[in-house]
């Protein structure tokens, strides 16, 4: 059993402290506005007052929105000593962001590996995410025991950064997917096939991905005018293909196809659908 603190917890840092209390381990948890942390505690996490409370943990597990929050975490860790431990970033941010922070919780003498993951609350609570991880072979060794908790699968990718590189990679083509279902739907305007029909067909086919299979309801319901909280949201959803077209663009890349559907995400957090799932834009998009 590992003593593991967790920075942040929204949905997904509090069902990773749910889980790995659930596997046997002690836990203590963090977040920025306290409130927040009122299930995890009520799971049986411990709770940290400030972010020197969470240090002295074998194991950190920062879990928040940006690179930002995630710099801003990991200097208050540093400034109350983290030498000897291991901090697993499991955000998703931009690589060269991963890298840095990277390089000075090493510079502290702590062990660091970026792991974001594939997968929302229910496969985490399950441990059923897909684990992208980023950092030393002797690092990567110390992250597994406590990665292979929370995920069904973990790939060590590279050194740091690799992780956060895969995990816009995995997320660019979810993003685009809410657009292309609509321009699929528009094939079937004069039809007269029921939406729930069309859409169990086309999440029984090679059209279909996991995200459709396994959310076929929420898409019919979306598509009939009620439209559904998101698991992972609109605001996330644009949130990582912003990130993904500012990698590219460092890079020198063209992503075109992307960049259209970001004038589609715009427009989509403009009428207020941020909070629901990615099929409130197919449903905007076919007015």
């Amino acid at each position: 059993m590992s003593l593991i603190g967790i920075a942040g917890a929204g949905r997904m840092g509090t069902a990773f402290a749910r889980r790995l209390i659930e596997t046997g381990h002690e836990v203590t948890i963090w977040n920025r506005t306290p409130a927040r942390t009122a299930e995890a505690a009520q799971a049986g996490a411990g709770l940290a007052s400030d972010l020197a409370a969470l240090a002295g943990s074998d194991v950190i597990l920062i879990s928040l929105t940006n690179g930002t929050a995630v710099n801003a975490v990991a200097d208050g860790l540093i400034a109350a000593g983290i030498g000897g431990r291991l901090v697993i970033d499991m955000s998703t941010i931009l690589p060269d962001e991963s890298r840095a922070v990277g390089a000075k919780i090493a510079a502290a003498g702590a062990d660091f590996v970026d792991c974001p993951v594939g997968g929302t609350v229910a496969p985490a609570l399950k441990g059923q995410l897909l684990g992208m991880a980023g950092g030393s072979d002797a690092a990567f060794a110390r992250a597994r025991p406590v990665l292979e908790q929370l995920c069904r699968r973990v790939e060590h990718l590279g050194p740091v950064g690799s992780g956060a590189q895969m995990k816009l990679a995995i997320n660019l083509p979810l993003a685009i997917y809410w657009q292309t279902l609509a321009e699929a739907l528009v094939l079937l305007d004069d039809a007269g096939i029921p939406a729930e029909k069309a859409v169990g067909l086309i999440a029984d086919s090679s059209a279909g991905p996991a995200v459709l299979k396994n959310r076929a309801q929420v898409v019919v319901d979306t598509l009939g005018g009620k439209d559904q909280p998101g698991t992972f949201d609109i605001s996330g959803l644009a949130k990582d293909l912003d990130l993904a077209l500012r990698f590219a663009a460092a890079g020198g890349k063209e992503l075109p196809i992307s960049q259209t559907v970001r004038a589609s995400y715009a427009r989509a957090l403009a009428e207020g659908l941020g909070r629901f799932d990615g099929a409130s834009l197919t449903r905007m998009l076919l007015g």
